[in-house]
C-alpha cells in the first residue's frame, strides 16, 4: 500500500528487454537505500514494483508483460523522470489517501491551463471508468494523490499546486500526455457490495 505522497523523482538509468519482459534501473536521489531491501514494493508512476536489486543509489525492478499493456511504463526510456515512493510502514502518515499500486487505466491530459500559481488539469479517462470518479473524491494520477475537483462525462479537474509541479513529474506535463490512473479502492468496493445486493 501507498500513499500517493511522492518521495522522490527517479531517472530511468537503464531498461533491458528479457523475452518480452524489461527490466528497468531506476536512479534515487532522495530515497535512502536503507528505507527499503530487495522484494520491498516501490511504487514506480503509479505502478507497485518489487525491488529485485539495491546498487549506489539504484533500484532494479523486472515489468511484466501484463504491466506493461496496462499502464505508461512500456512508454519509459533511459532518462525519463519517474515518481517514486516505497510501500506504507504501519505508523506512517497517512497524508494523501490508500493507493495499491494497481493501475487502472491510462487517461490522457486534455488540457492544461494556469490557475493562479497552480496548474489546472483536464484528463479524460477510459469510460468504464468513469463512474469511479467522483466530485472531491480522491484519484491517483502516476502515482500522486490527486483531489478531483470537477468531472463532466469521462473527464475530470484537478489543480496541480506549485509544490506539486515542482516535487513530481506532473508539473512537466503536456496535453496530450498518457498517464497511468488509479481510482480510489472505496469506490471499487462499494460497488461490489452493492452489485451483490
Amino acid at each position: 500500500m501507498f500513499t500517493g505522497i511522492v518521495q522522490d523523482v527517479g531517472k530511468v538509468r537503464a531498461r533491458e528487454n528479457r523475452g518480452g519482459d524489461v527490466r528497468i534501473v531506476i536512479a534515487f536521489d532522495r530515497l535512502r537505500s536503507g528505507d527499503f531491501r530487495i522484494g520491498d514494493s516501490i511504487c514506480v508512476q503509479g505502478c507497485c514494483l518489487t525491488a529485485t536489486e539495491l546498487l549506489d543509489g539504484t533500484f532494479s525492478a523486472d515489468v511484466s508483460r501484463e504491466t506493461l499493456s496496462l499502464t505508461t511504463l512500456g512508454d519509459l526510456a533511459v532518462g525519463s523522470s519517474v515518481n517514486l515512493e516505497p510501500s506504507l510502514k504501519a505508523g506512517d502518515a497517512l497524508g494523501g489517501h490508500l493507493v495499491s499500486g494497481h493501475i487502472d487505466g491510462v487517461a490522457e491530459v486534455v488540457s492544461i491551463t494556469g490557475d493562479a500559481r497552480s496548474s489546472r488539469l483536464r484528463i479524460a479517462v477510459p469510460s468504464e471508468l468513469a463512474r469511479y470518479i467522483v466530485r472531491k473524491g480522491s484519484v491517483a494520477v502516476d502515482g500522486v494523490s490527486l483531489t478531483v475537483n470537477e468531472v463532466q462525462d469521462a473527464t475530470f479537474g484537478v489543480n496541480i499546486i506549485p509544490h506539486t509541479q515542482t516535487v513530481t513529474t506532473l508539473g512537466k506535463l503536456t496535453v496530450g500526455a498518457r498517464v497511468n490512473l488509479e481510482v480510489d479502492q472505496v469506490a471499487r468496493y462499494v460497488e461490489r457490495l452493492l452489485a451483490e445486493r
